[in-house]
Order: structure tokens, then C-alpha cells, then sequence
């Protein structure tokens, strides 16, 4: 059973449930075949709009579903990375990219029901008439240049997050423009000229829902608390722990890597087999090395609302072989950093598989958002024994942390200069330690179904209690499908955390090439960072339903709460007026008390952290963890009421604009696109140029045939 699986709850029957197979109807791999064309080379859109601007007339609340005039995009430079590659690993990066590319498109009917009729539309939109060329026709269907920049916006956020939820959030975005000015474009569009039924057809699909912002479409969720296509409509949390159930009685364990590794691949996305994409994961662990990395599958499960079942995504990507040097020394170092973390050598893995960590360049990344940095695969029997593999993603951290000192918010002015100085470094070594040390740390302890266990239960004392161990995990039981709708957050809490506690050590920092004052300054704006990461953290909690869109911006505020917690006046957050008049606030920390009070607090939640999650307490787990993520007004801090704040201050997340690649005779050449919504949207025309219409219409057939799933 494929972790990409969504669950169909059959309304006649309390146990009728069963997968549909979206994900694998020809989407989830393309043929690796598949020659690409592309026209063009670098976009750029006739400047007739003005300056965008946002309308000044949405209020604070409402423009959380919008996305703003002048949202950040920006290209990924792969250009370097992809000349230095060999005709032949440049074409095996050609075709995995498709692959990726097609799989990626499985995403839209994992995200809504809508997504994928919007994606369809505006395909067939702008592959009629690129955004330059719809200039006159906004004008003639009478859109002002703010209401155009805003459609063009709406269109690239759907390609960029792959549907129209926000991939970094869950909450929903609809178009910043009246609808019925939408309307008129799309009917005025050439698109529609050529085709008026069937896309006053697709129009009729998926408008309501598009513009739709009632409470349960407002985010992700299951049940009442939002929208989700990983289960039917009328399925609820019991529903979704009877079906874990049942995929945990089913998930038995089960160059010529490459060959073997892809051929896995294969086999999983045709029969829906997670056990064949565990094995094309383990040939992926031995490929030691490779110039050109990729991974493809149902990997993160951070969307789903059970927290179990993988969202499709695929990358390809280049080394950077001077970074990963860095990385490669941090592996090597790992055996003596390891002892460090505050839990007892029995409470770490009996041995520490040396994993690739390695610095790329992405050429490809297809799914609903791209990452900093990743540790896979997220199969725990293949970690915990066989290994992992840690990639930070270079030419993503080169562009999407840089800041301007303007729209720095929540810092005092003192700090302002620093943070800009030293957050990409900083935040360099976090990720570095957050992946390999973070993720690739800790035992869980188990009885397989022999009932052998990998641990002396009559021995191990919990350092917590002082007693020996009580629980651990059992059969085919895993870390996900234990603690479920926590555990992606909890995980992601507990990698930050060893990066903060680890980032204190010299060796460390010293791999990274920080020594002496610099590396004092890279501790405190890491420190700074997270603690500022966990007030704006706020933005991705909904008061409504009392539930958290976002794991690591989740994990962020729990830190936050418990450095508050430390006291002696190591974290100080205060409400202010900005120079505005509107609502602020300040957040500070004192970084004389780091490698003391800071220190402290976190070496004791992190092995808290740790024991419970090695012995699968469940219930203790989430008493911690839902204790310090609750968001109320009692209290030092009224967190509600920041999380206004937050909201009135909030800057939206950039987009990334991908090159492409194209077959021209023997060789593949490189097509790159400029950093605007225009040039986003037309590396996407173009990236499914070939069989448009044929895969429109696989797309719109997909998604007419989960839509039963759907009802109440």
C-alpha cells in the first residue's frame, strides 16, 4: 500500500474504505523516455502595470487568502552546476526532471478538489497567449493593472505550491481581483475564442470553489476543521485511525544502483507498491557520490491530517562539490558530536550510519514547495539500519533567506545589521546539523513480530522516571503511525533543537569555518532567528480550530515557549506601537545567558524530547508537545493577540522560478526564465508543452473520478 494513498470512506458501510489510484494513472512517473521541447529562452513581461500595489481596501483577516501584488519571486541558478555535467549525466537529469515534472502533477488532486480544474484552465489560458499577451485583452475586458498583476500572481502561486493551498501553511489563497473580472478575462481569452464550451465547462468546475473562502475551505484539515482529498468528505479523525490501522497490518518489510534504484521506482508506481519503493530507496543509499542526486516518490507527510500518508514530490539536482566538503567533514566529525546530545548512549542508534550529505544545486524540484535542506527517506526500519542521505539545497538557501533591513519585523534596530550579516551562515550550519545530527540521531526502541527486541528490556532505565522502560514500539508500528497528527511537528522540533544545542559546540562551528568572534556571532542570530521564527511562527496557527498549519513554524513556537519558560531574561517579547501607530512587537535575547540558560533549557526538553519518542509514550508525547504549542490569551503573553500582530506584519513567502530542459539532436540545453510571476507561469506552459492536451484532459478525467469522494 503507497503511502500516497488517499482514503475513500464508503457512506454505506462503517469499515468501506479503499484507495483510489490518481496518484498512479499515469501521473505519478512519466515515461523516462520522454523527449522534451521547449521555445524559448529568457522571459520577460512588457511593463505595462504600474508599480504593483496592494488593495488597500482588504482588511487584516482577509489578506491572509491573498497573495500580494509584490510578492518575492526568484529564479534558481543552476546554469554553473548544469554546464560542468557530462552529455550523458546532463541527459539523465533531462529525463528524471520529466519524470519528476509529470509525477509532480499528482500533487494538484492531493491538495483540493479544485486544484486541478484551476491548473487545467490556466494552462490552457497561457498556452494560448503568454501573460505579455493578455495585456490588451485585461485592458479590453476592463481589469486595471493592479487587478491584472493580481491574476498573474494568483496564477503562478498555483503553480509554485502545486494547487491553491499554500504549501508552507495550508491555508487557502484566492485570487486579489473581483471575480467576475476574472470572468471576463478568461471568456475574452483566445483560450475560451477557440474552445467556448469546454472552457465555460472548466470555468463552471472550479469557480466557486476558487473564489470560495467558507470556514472548513479557509485551510487544510480533516473533518470539520478544513479540506483534505487524502480523505473522503465525510471521513473524521476515528475514521482516519480505523484506516492506519489497516495500512499497518498491510506494510510488511520486504551506474547498476541507479538501474536497480529506478526500476524500484517503476514497479511502485505501478502497482502501488511501498514495498518496491523501499527497495529502489535502498539502492538510492548505496549510490554514494552521484554528480547528478535525485529522489522521487510520496515522500513528506506533513499535509496529510493523520500525518502518515506521503505527498508526491521529485528532485534532481547537481553537487556543489566545494560545500559539500564542508558537509562531508561534518560526517565524519558526527561520531564525536553524537555523544554530546543530552540522552544516554542507550538511547542513541548502536551505530551511526555514515550517510552522503552533500551541498546541490537544484535543477528540478516538483511537488507542492521546495525545502532548505532534506533527510531521507522517511522509512524508519531503512534509517534506523540500513542509513539515510542528508542534502542541503545551495542555490534555495542563496535566495530564499536573503533579507531586506526594511522589512525586517519584530528586531530591535541594533540587531537589524547582524541578522542580515549573519543569517544565511548561520542558518547554513543549522540546517547542516538540523538534517544529519537532528534527524539522523536517536533510537527507537522496538519487538519485532518475533517479539525480539533491540534493546534489553529488563535493563533500560528511563532517564526521566528512573524506572525501566514501559513502552515501545510494536510489529509494524512506526513513528508516524504512533503519534500521528504530532509527529512531523515533534520531529522537526526535536532536529531544531539538537541544531541549536549542537551549534554551541567549537568543532562544529569550526567545520562550517567560524572561529573565534565570527562564530559568536553566528550562535547568537541562530539563536535570534529561531526565537523570531517562533513569533512568526503564529501566522500558521488557526484560532478558529485550534490546529497548526505548519510543522517546523509549530516546532519553532514550541522553542520559543520554552526559552521563554528559562526565565533570568534570556528571551524578552513585549507588545509595542510601531512607528506606524498599528500593533508590534519586539523579541529579544541575551546572548550572554545562551551557553548558560539557553543551554540548559534545551538540553533538558531534548532528552525529553528523545525518551519519549524512543519508547513510543504516545501519551506523554503529546501531553509536552500540545502543552507548549498551545496559543492563548492567559498568561505572561497574550499569544492571540500577537498572532494579530503577526498577521498585520506578515511577509508572504517568495517563489521560485525552475529552468528547463530540452532534447535539441544529441545534446540537452538549459532554458532559464526570469524571477517574475511571467516568467514563472511560462516555465510551466512551456514544461508540459509536448502533450498538453492529452494530459489536460487525463487531469480533468482524474479529478471527475475522485470526485464522489467528496461528499458530505
Amino acid at each position: 500500500m503507497l503511502r500516497g494513498f488517499r482514503i475513500w470512506k464508503k457512506i454505506s458501510t462503517r469499515m468501506g474504505f479503499e484507495p483510489t489510484r490518481a496518484e498512479h494513472n499515469g501521473l505519478a512517473v512519466h515515461r523516462l523516455n520522454h523527449s522534451a521541447t521547449s521555445s524559448g529562452g529568457t522571459i520577460s513581461l512588457c511593463k505595462w502595470f504600474s508599480s504593483p500595489v496592494l488593495n488597500s481596501s482588504l482588511n487584516m483577516v482577509d489578506s491572509q487568502y491573498y497573495l500580494p501584488n509584490d510578492i518575492g519571486v526568484s529564479a534558481l541558478d543552476c546554469r554553473e552546476a548544469f554546464r560542468l555535467l557530462s552529455p550523458r549525466e546532463k541527459m539523465y537529469s533531462h529525463y528524471l526532471s520529466r519524470a519528476a515534472w509529470y509525477g509532480g502533477l499528482a500533487v494538484l488532486l492531493q491538495t483540493s478538489p479544485e486544484s486541478a480544474n484551476i491548473f487545467v484552465l490556466l494552462q490552457k489560458i497561457f498556452r494560448k497567449q503568454p501573460a505579455a499577451e493578455l495585456v490588451p485583452v485585461a485592458i479590453a475586458a476592463g481589469l486595471t493593472s493592479e487587478e491584472y498583476q493580481a491574476f498573474l500572481v494568483y496564477a503562478a502561486g498555483l503553480y509554485a505550491n502545486m494547487g491553491n493551498y499554500k504549501s508552507f501553511g495550508d491555508t487557502k489563497f484566492v485570487p486579489n481581483l473581483p471575480k467576475d473580472k476574472l470572468k471576463a478575462l478568461v471568456f475574452a481569452s483566445q483560450a475560451f475564442t477557440e474552445q467556448p464550451s469546454e472552457m465555460e465547462a472548466l470555468w463552471d468546475s472550479c469557480s466557486s470553489a476558487l473564489f470560495s473562502l467558507e470556514d472548513k475551505q479557509k485551510q487544510l484539515g480533516l473533518g470539520s476543521k478544513g479540506i483534505t482529498t487524502y480523505f473522503s468528505g465525510n471521513c473524521g479523525l476515528e475514521d482516519a485511525e480505523l484506516a492506519q490501522k489497516f495500512l499497518d497490518s498491510q506494510a510488511h518489510a520486504a551506474s547498476e544502483n541507479q538501474k536497480k534504484m529506478l526500476e524500484g521506482y517503476r514497479r511502485s508506481f505501478t502497482f502501488g507498491s511501498i514495498d518496491a519503493h523501499k527497495e529502489g530507496s535502498r539502492f538510492w543509499i548505496k549510490d554514494k557520490g552521484p554528480i547528478v542526486e535525485s529522489y522521487i516518490g510520496f515522500i513528506e507527510s506533513y499535509r496529510d491530517p493523520f500525518g502518515s500518508r506521503g505527498e508526491f514530490e521529485g528532485f534532481v539536482a547537481v553537487v556543489n562539490k566545494a560545500m559539500s566538503e564542508r558537509f562531508a567533514k561534518l560526517v565524519s566529525s558526527a561520531e564525536v558530536l553524537l555523544p554530546e546530545l543530552p540522552w544516554p548512549r542507550d538511547f542513541e542508534k548502536d551505530t551511526f550510519l555514515k550517510p552522503d550529505f552533500t551541498s546541490l544545486d537544484v535543477l528540478t524540484f516538483a511537488g507542492s514547495g521546495i525545502p532548505a535542506g532534506i533527510n531521507i527517506p522517511n522509512y524508519d526500519d531503512i534509517r534506523q539500519s540500513e542509513g539515510f542521505k542528508n542534502v542541503s539545497l545551495g542555490n534555495v538557501l542563496a535566495v530564499a533567506y536573503a533579507t531586506q533591513k526594511e522589512k525586517l519585523t519584530f528586531l530591535e534596530e541594533e540587531d537589524k545589521d547582524a541578522y542580515i550579516k549573519w543569517k544565511g551562515p548561520s542558518f547554513e550550519v543549522q540546517v547542516g546539523l538540523h538534517e544529519l545530527l537532528g534527524h539522523g540521531s536517536g533510537k527507537l526502541f522496538v519487538q519485532d513480530d518475533q517479539g525480539k527486541f533491540n534493546f534489553d528490556q529488563n535493563t533500560l532505565i528511563n532517564p526521566e522516571t528512573g524506572e525501566k522502560v514501559t513502552s515501545w514500539y510494536r510489529g509494524n508500528e512506526t513513528w508516524d503511525s504512533r503519534f500521528s497528527t504530532i509527529a512531523s511537528s515533534y520531529e522537526e522540533c526535536r532536529a531544531e533543537c539538537v541544531g541549536l544545542y549542537l551549534c554551541l559546540n567549537k568543532l562544529a562551528l569550526s567545520i562550517f569555518g567560524h572561529e573565534d568572534q565570527d562564530a559568536e556571532d553566528v550562535v547568537y542570530i541562530n539563536w535570534l532567528n529561531m526565537v523570531r521564527a517562533g513569533l512568526l511562527g503564529l501566522e500558521f496557527y488557526t484560532s478558529e480550530s485550534s490546529s497548526w498549519r505548519q510543522a517546523h513554524m509549530q516546532a519553532r513556537f514550541v522553542i520559543l515557549r520554552v526559552l521563554l519558560e528559562a526565565g533570568e531574561g534570556l528571551v524578552r517579547l513585549e507588545e509595542v506601537a510601531g512607528a506606524d501607530g498599528r500593533p508590534d512587537a519586539r523579541i529579544t535575547l541575551d546572548r550572554t545567558k545562551i551557553r548558560t540558560v539557553g543551554k540548559t533549557a534545551i538540553q533538558r526538553f531534548l532528552c525529553k524530547l528523545q525518551v519519549l519518542k524512543a519508547t513510543a509514550d504516545v501519551a506523554g508525547g503529546r501531553a509536552l508537545y500540545d502543552g507548549y504549542s498551545a496559543v492563548t490569551d492567559s498568561g505572561s503573553h497574550n499569544f492571540l493577540r500577537l498572532r494579530d500582530t503577526v498577521l498585520l506584519r506578515k511577509e508572504d513567502r517568495k517563489m521560485f522560478v525552475q529552468a528547463n530542459t530540452r532534447v535539441q539532436g544529441e545534446a540537452v540545453e538549459l532554458v532559464e526564465y526570469e524571477g517574475s510571476v511571467a516568467g514563472l507561469i511560462c516555465s510551466f506552459t512551456e514544461r508540459f508543452q509536448e502533450d498538453a492536451e492529452q494530459l489536460e484532459a487525463d487531469l480533468l478525467e482524474l479529478s471527475k473520478r475522485d470526485s464522489p469522494c467528496w461528499c458530505h
